[in-house]
């Protein structure tokens, strides 16, 4: 079995799997929608995760009646919101930590996250 990220999929496999073109996933790759991994000889290769992403762009596309540069936009809010999401239960299991031993040493918790901060407790 093959991990989610390794990429194993030739694009004529991925345009029969997602029942496309092949000039499709061309055409994602070439908006920036898709990013296959290369083999020496320049083949595409798709991961499962690759396999995924396509699907979403389809249903966001085909249901959706979203077009590619919209589709753009909804992938990187996609990404930012894993990203927070992620953020999110790293504070809270430093918060769950905190709640264990029972107090704070400080007067306030700083978390650094990205560019901002996070006050977790402040006096």
């Amino acid at each position: 079995m093959h991990s989610y990220d390794e990429p194993v999929y030739l694009i004529s496999v991925v345009a029969s799997m997602l029942d496309i073109h092949p000039q499709t996933l061309r055409q994602y790759e070439r908006e920036g929608l898709v990013e296959p991994s290369r083999t020496q000889g320049r083949m595409r290769l798709y991961s499962q995760r690759d396999i995924e992403r396509m699907k979403l762009i389809l249903r966001l596309t085909r249901q959706m009646g979203v077009n590619l540069a919209g589709v753009d936009i909804v992938l990187q809010l996609k990404e930012q919101i894993d990203e927070m999401q992620k953020e999110i239960d790293q504070l809270r299991e430093e918060l769950s930590k905190v709640n264990r031993h029972g107090s704070v040493h400080s007067s306030k918790a700083l978390v650094t996250k990205s560019s901002y901060d996070i006050i977790i407790f402040e006096d």
